[in-house]
């Protein structure tokens, strides 16, 4: 089993999954309400955020957010797709690699990994424990989401991989420790946490 390929990502994609309104998956709306959730519990907890990053960015719906929520904060929009990078100048890269100087506040990760493949999976979430020193936010569906009927199939790109929630969990668990709504606190980071206030505990 192969990750998908980079001809997938192109101009026919993110017209049906992301510009046209009967067949998108998320909009701008959508972003707002959950981008001013993650910044906020960010904001509870103390953790500075000065540098952002959004890998698989798609066409940018984090950014206006994430700067508004903390005002002078670096973004930086890293995308697969060569036809986004050149239509809105992101850096192009995979999560399975792309490698930063310094790691990041805050991690973006919304709806990549499950293209991948369970070898490059494992590779993706060892790479974000290394580019976060911060927070990572997460959005993947797993098998379990598709087994309790709550995946709309008519709007879900057919090809995603079904991978267990415990592959991700457990490649995860190694860098980070899970917070609640997606969000994960990366074990570098000093900020307190109280026992309960991770799910299962084991901060």
């Amino acid at each position: 089993m192969q990750s998908a390929s980079d001809q997938w990502f192109d101009e026919a994609y993110y017209q049906r999954f992301y510009f046209d309104k009967k067949t998108s998956v998320v909009d701008q709306e959508h972003i707002e309400r959950l981008g001013t959730f993650v910044c906020s519990y960010l904001k509870y907890l103390r953790v500075p955020v000065t540098r952002v990053l959004d890998v698989g960015c798609g066409i940018g719906l984090w950014k206006d957010v994430v700067q508004q929520q903390f005002p002078g904060c670096s973004y930086q929009g890293v995308e697969f797709s060569e036809y986004l990078c050149e239509r809105f100048g992101w850096t192009q890269g995979s999560v399975v690699d792309y490698q930063s100087s310094a790691p990041f506040d805050l991690v973006i990760c919304q709806g990549v990994l499950p293209y991948l493949s369970p070898a490059d999976l494992k590779k993706a979430l060892r790479n974000l424990g290394q580019l976060s020193r911060g927070a990572l936010y997460l959005e993947a569906v797993t098998r379990e989401d598709y087994e309790r009927d709550i995946i709309d199939e008519d709007l879900t790109d057919p090809r995603l991989f079904r991978h267990r929630a415990a592959l991700y969990r457990q490649g995860l668990s190694q860098h980070f420790s899970a917070l609640g709504g997606g969000l994960w606190l990366s074990r570098q980071c000093s900020v307190p946490v109280f026992e309960l206030e991770c799910p299962g505990g084991g901060y």
